[in-house]
């Protein structure tokens, strides 16, 4: 059974209680989450493992590895195995959606009518539907006369909150196509409504249709201008202020000061507000008395800047708390991107798809092998071929109906004049090597290569697979723009590399199940951020999403006390 977590996070004293655990379960693990699966077969990673758990591991089937991150162990595995498992599962913070009508008293979740909800899939509009109901929810109880929802994408959020929920709405994001598409639907859901309003003969219809603003937050004193402007009073000359790209060091500066008229009072929406945006929202609402509550959450841990790591700047997005800075424990890129992990969607996996994902991180780690022996200049520059082994497998897939059949292999040895063309793989996808493999291809459940008949977590061994190997590399040299070498030997590559991979789910199993608790430490520096404040804010962290269909699910919700406002 998984563990159950034994820990509050009610108090600032009760959250830096919890969050000191955490550290000291993390510290003696730390070659474990900062690791780089890429360099598994390079650097030997699973020698730092205690080999008792690797030997039981290797021979464990592949559903059981998928149930580590959820905290599930098996009788016959090493009492120090288990231990681990569920010592690490009882810090994580709890992910199950919670009663919302219990804990906020009066809310009802409206379902989004087909019009609202034109351009969302399922998860989306889940999302949508919940949030929107606890953010007007949270306005309502604070008297807030204007919502503003930061890094509002295609205006989702934002148009429900305006035409169900009859909310003043202003909708920030970065990017310009968003705003745009935010007007054009906005437009079209507006002549429905007008449409059903003369139907009904209903009299006049106030619409609340939500203001767009383009603009990339780049720091508490610039979101702090953007809420002072008021949906009803934004003319040309306030958005012009804002759609200028901030980012040129000659451009125009925005008055700090939060100037919101004083009978207005805001409340701060984002619905997964990537990397430091979400720090940066918790930061401006603290520090800007006119924000009278704030619903946040956050997305992209891989995003954060970190203080002492990537900059020295004083307005990163981790660690926020006085109690996560006075413990002094570093995270860096590997351990922010293990972060995005989620233990639902692992679960959630069939075993041909678990098994495809084990095999994608052994192919690419055997890659690394080819890069680091014949290109190590390369290797300097951290190179990232993104969503390759999934392209790659989506061409087979449309190539056979039944197991990979390759043509016949002429030799060991990579032809530099055969005629191989680039993969059809996006150079703008945001996913990194780390990312590549379950975090992803969660919807996976028909591969080119059958698993059906495998019970362990084996790796790829046949001539099949050293095709596969060898198309992998062919492509990934080509995604990186190199020139392949008439004398790479693949197949003593693979050879070396192929004894070992059946090792890479165990590993990375393992390595997985810390995820939601590195997640889990985030999410509490952000909350103790907040309880640090005083008794002057009432804050409190809620999963509100179903954790199946949206895996960050966590909102961490504060509201200033009735005497602040």
């Amino acid at each position: 059974m998984a563990g159950t977590c034994t820990y509050s996070c009610d108090t600032a004293t009760q959250t830096l209680r919890w969050i000191n655990a955490i550290v000291d379960f993390l510290r003696p693990y730390a070659f474990l989450m900062n690791a780089h699966v890429v360099n598994f077969f390079t650097d030997k990673l699973w020698e730092a493992v205690d080999k008792e758990w690797m030997d039981c591991l290797r021979k464990e089937p592949v559903e059981n590895l998928l149930l580590i991150p959820s905290g599930v162990v098996q009788d016959h595995w090493p009492a120090s195995l288990k231990d681990f498992v569920l010592t690490l599962r009882s810090l994580v913070f709890p992910r199950e959606q919670v009663d919302l009508k219990r804990v906020l008293p009066g809310l009802h979740v409206i379902s989004v009518n087909s019009v609202l909800a034109q351009g969302m899939n399922m998860k989306k509009k889940h999302e949508v539907e919940v949030l929107s109901a606890v953010v007007s929810s949270v306005a309502d109880s604070i008297r807030a006369y204007t919502i503003v929802d930061v890094g509002a994408g295609q205006g989702y959020l934002a148009q429900v909150l305006s035409f169900q929920y009859k909310h003043p709405v202003v909708a920030i994001d970065a990017c310009s196509h968003h705003g745009r598409i935010t007007d054009a639907r906005a437009e079209r859901i507006k002549k429905h409504y007008a449409a059903q309003m003369r139907k009904s003969e209903s009299g006049n219809w106030r619409f609340n249709v939500p203001k767009t603003i383009t603009c990339r937050v780049m720091s508490i004193d610039m979101l702090k201008a953007l809420t002072g402007v008021s949906p009803h009073k934004v003319d040309s000359e306030q958005l012009r202020l804002f759609k200028k790209d901030h980012t040129e060091p000659d451009g125009e500066k925005l008055d700090s000061s939060c100037n919101v008229d004083n009978d207005i009072s805001l409340v701060l929406a984002g619905l997964h507000a990537c990397g430091d945006l979400s720090a940066t929202m918790l930061k401006t609402f603290v520090d800007c008395k006119e924000v009278k509550a704030i619903v946040s959450i956050g997305c992209c841990y891989n995003l954060l800047s970190e203080e002492g790591m990537d900059n020295t700047e004083s307005q990163c997005g981790y660690p926020m708390s006085s109690g996560v800075k006075s413990a002094g424990f570093s995270l860096g890129k590997s351990s922010r991107d293990l972060a995005c992990q989620s233990a639902e969607r692992w679960r959630s996996l069939e075993k041909d798809a678990g098994l495809h994902n084990f095999e994608l991180h052994s192919l690419r780690a055997a890659f690394q092998m080819v890069l680091y022996k014949y290109y190590p200049e390369v290797m300097i520059t951290s190179p990232c071929i993104g969503r390759q082994g999934k392209a790659l497998r989506r061409r087979q897939q449309r190539k056979v109906e039944s197991p990979l059949h390759h043509k016949p292999i002429t030799g060991p040895y990579l032809n530099s004049n055969r005629k191989e063309s680039c993969p059809n793989i996006d150079p703008t996808d945001p996913e990194t090597d780390e990312n590549f493999g379950l975090a992803i291809d969660t919807d996976a459940s028909s591969h080119g290569i059958s698993s059906s008949k495998i019970t362990r977590c084996e790796g790829p061994k046949s001539v099949e697979s050293y095709a596969l190997f060898e198309k992998y590399s062919q492509s990934g040299l080509c995604r990186l723009g190199l020139k392949a070498l008439t004398y790479i030997n693949l197949h003593d590559i693979w050879n070396e590399a192929e004894p070992f991979a059946e090792l890479i789910g165990p590993y990375w199993s393992l390595r997985a199940a810390m995820g939601p608790l590195l997640e889990t430490f985030l999410l509490l520096d952000r909350l103790l951020f907040l309880q640090e404040q005083g008794s002057s804010l009432e804050v409190t962290m809620l999963p509100i999403f179903d954790p199946e269909v949206s895996p960050r699910n966590v909102a961490i919700i504060a509201k200033r006390n009735i005497t602040q406002i």
